[in-house]
């Protein structure tokens, strides 16, 4: 039965972001996002610690101390920003673990990750702002390039303060810039 609800889960989730990649106009994104979550590393563990209200990544992490199934996603899956970490150089010469750029196509399909997973868990709790609110409480405490984390709050706040449609429109029209930018 866990293994069903967990199924049922990922793939509503998937068909959410897929629907979003799509306002956007990211089709092969939207079409393989988040296919790992099927492989027999996530998949499994997924079951195993499958709560429905919450990732089950969460719970793995919980009761051992790191989710398996998280460092496998993570790794494979450009529009999570831990996939972009890596070792940095800075302008004195240090060497330090920090967040890359992400290009704008993979943080726009984060933010429909975003939006997806919060009304995949919230369900009927879900606002506008939950995507925003849950992105400001983890803010000061992970690796995240500034740039790619002012553009993320952007999009996010622009969901909060305006609703769906003017935040897909905003996010729409950064990717047709960049477009344009790269033709000329």
């Amino acid at each position: 039965m866990r293994a069903w609800e967990h199924f049922k889960t990922i793939t509503r989730h998937r068909r959410l972001v897929r629907r979003y990649c799509f306002r956007l106009g990211l089709y092969a994104q939207g079409m393989r996002h988040d296919l790992s979550k099927y492989s027999p590393a996530e998949f499994f563990r997924g079951v195993k610690y499958y709560q429905g209200y919450r990732s089950p990544n969460d719970a793995e992490r919980r009761e051992n101390g790191v989710s398996l199934a998280w460092l496998h996603h993570k790794g494979r899956n450009r529009h999570h920003f831990e996939y972009w970490i890596d070792y940095c150089i800075g302008e004195d010469g240090k060497v330090y673990m920090g967040g890359c750029k992400m290009p704008l196509k993979y943080v726009a399909e984060m933010f429909c990750d975003r939006i997806a997973a919060c009304k995949i868990y919230q369900g009927e709790q879900y606002t506008d702002a939950s995507a925003y609110d849950y992105y400001e409480r983890s803010r000061g405490h992970i690796l995240i390039h500034p740039e790619t984390g002012e553009l993320i709050g952007e999009m996010l706040r622009v969901l909060k303060e305006e609703g769906e449609d003017a935040a897909f429109s905003y996010v729409r029209g950064l990717l047709r810039e960049e477009k344009q930018k790269s033709t000329k």
